[in-house]
């Protein structure tokens, strides 16, 4: 029998590891992985203090990324960021796997085994890195590592004592079938399992949400007029549907609570520490608010702003109660996944702003930030408008900073006066003939008066539709009676107090982007 010398030991050729049995190990170290993180997933379900390790990995490296890598993320991938940053985790994870399984087939076990220790170590540390995370909270992540060595181990890593260098392809074939059927087994399991925990504990808030009747406000704001855009093609709706409200933060999902448990706790450099339910906050005062919210990531003419009808309870009351001594400047709010934002303590200037209960006539929407959120007319969300809130402190920006703040972003974040382009698209072919262009403005806090559209430079006004308050956008048409070629439309507004929207470029960062919306068509 023909035998040659490989990696110290004495093979026979026909036991050499073939390309075949190669790319079966990899799969196998693919599938492990899949299994550990299929497990850690289902036992952060068992307790309300564990969270998902992918979840948990990728806040941590949500809070970690530069400000130049996080921007490239929202530019690229806009809403979807936190989408491809899982799929990124879960690719990296399924790849290590895979060569920690062909480490095992070149009968490498140490470093095999190290990398799976490396990974369950390295998301053990972002859990503890987890604001308010117990011990305790480490245990999925440590069972998904358990998981996967386990699998590796029965899979590849017991390979015959006569011959520990080499599996066959055939034993291979074979123990690739007894993983097929412990997997499906164990999926199967585990599908029972989070019937049984999972969900039950997440569809019963879910449906205690839904069983929720909002009280109505007690000085409730008049009937909505008729929306233009009914009529008018292209154009934003006077209020943004919840479904339709753009969604940017930095949970990868939104934690879902038990309402009956949730609490808000004022405190910090204050008289009168306070605690409330949401059946407290339900019994305060209610009242509504139409508010244009735009996130400072939104580009010039971008889709990060919506105009939403919000229901709550006075911030400003609720601190005057709480007492803020002299000494604070600062008004902190937080939320369970790790978010902080921060504004100056004398902006509760009689802006209405609130604690929010209410979207639209409905409980907080849960990607949205139920059961309650801050909602501050005027400003930028990563400085007030923190979801799924559990704590308001008063303290000092000297002394504490919210979280976008430390990563570059402007301390003060005033929404900046702009107007957008709905209709047509930047590119569009226009027909020959009346075209109606279409869009919306908004000029927090003094309220749009007017809004011009420049075709090739000649600036005339447009038509606006209803104002609810200088809080929110107003929309706007214009009719033009097309000439034939290739123009630049431009669009800018003018606000109440006769402030002439900026036509200085700016990027988004530190404090948000201005400039005239421009789009390009030929008719």
């Amino acid at each position: 029998m023909t035998r040659k010398e490989f990696g110290g030991e004495v093979w026979k050729y026909e036991d050499m590891p073939t390309k075949a049995s190669h790319r079966q190990a990899f799969a196998l170290g693919v599938i492990a992985v899949g299994i550990g993180i299929f497990v850690g997933e289902l036992t952060s379900n068992f307790h309300s203090a564990w969270k998902s390790p992918v979840d948990t990995l990728g806040n941590w490296i949500i809070s970690v990324i530069p400000h130049s890598v996080e921007s490239i993320a929202i530019t690229l991938f806009s809403t979807h960021d936190k989408g491809f940053l899982v799929a990124s985790i879960l690719i990296a994870a399924l790849l290590l796997g895979g060569i920690a399984g062909d480490l095992l087939l070149r009968s490498k076990r140490e470093i095999a085994f190290a990398i799976i220790g490396l990974e369950t170590t390295f998301g053990v540390i972002t859990v503890i890195a987890r604001p308010h995370a117990g011990i305790t909270a480490i245990a999925p992540s440590l069972i998904s590592g358990l998981a996967t060595s386990l699998v590796l181990y029965f899979a590849l890593g017991r390979a015959k004592e006569e011959q520990p260098q080499v599996i066959s392809p055939s034993e291979l074939k074979s123990r690739r079938q007894v993983l097929k059927y412990a997997g499906g087994a164990g999926a199967l399991g585990g599908l029972m399992l989070l019937s049984g925990q999972s969900v039950k504990t997440h569809s019963l808030n879910v449906i205690k949400r839904l069983a929720i009747k909002l009280p109505k406000a007690t000085h409730p704001l008049p009937d909505l007029p008729t929306d233009p855009a009914s009529s008018i093609r292209g154009l934003s709706t006077l209020i943004t549907p919840n479904n339709e409200f753009y969604q940017i933060d930095i949970a990868i999902n939104a934690p879902i609570f038990d309402v009956e448990a949730w609490t808000l706790t004022i405190n910090g450099l204050v008289k009168n520490p306070i605690t409330l339910t949401y059946a407290d906050l339900l019994k305060r005062p209610l009242f509504e608010l139409d508010d244009t919210m735009s996130c400072v990531s939104n580009p010039v003419g971008g889709p990060l702003v919506g105009n939403v009808r919000w229901l709550g309870c006075r911030l400003d009351d609720l601190i005057r109660e709480a007492g803020p001594l002299s000494s604070s400047d600062q008004i902190l709010s937080s939320s369970s996944d790790g978010f902080s934002a921060g504004f100056p303590l004398d902006l509760l200037d009689g802006r209405d702003a609130m604690i929010a209960v209410g979207m639209n006539g409905q409980p907080l929407p849960i990607k949205h930030g139920f059961p309650a959120r801050v909602i501050v007319p005027g400003l930028y969300g990563y400085v007030s408008a923190t979801k799924w809130l559990t704590n308001i402190e008063l303290t000092r920006f000297d002394i504490k900073q919210g979280f976008w703040i430390s990563r570059g972003w402007s301390q003060l974040g005033p929404i900046k006066m702009e107007s957008r382009i709905d209709y047509p698209q930047d590119g569009a072919h226009v027909p020959v003939g009346t075209f109606r262009f279409a869009g919306v403005a908004w000029a927090p806090l003094a309220g749009i008066a007017s809004v011009q559209l420049a075709i090739d430079g000649l600036w005339k006004n447009a038509t606006l539709g209803p104002s609810l308050s200088g809080t929110t956008w107003r929309q706007w048409w214009f009719d033009w009676d097309t000439t034939a070629g290739k123009h630049v439309v431009e669009v800018r507004a003018i606000s109440v107090s006769g402030e002439v929207q900026t036509k200085q470029l700016a990027d988004v960062a530190p404090n948000g982007a201005s400039g005239w919306h421009t789009i390009h068509i030929s008719v």
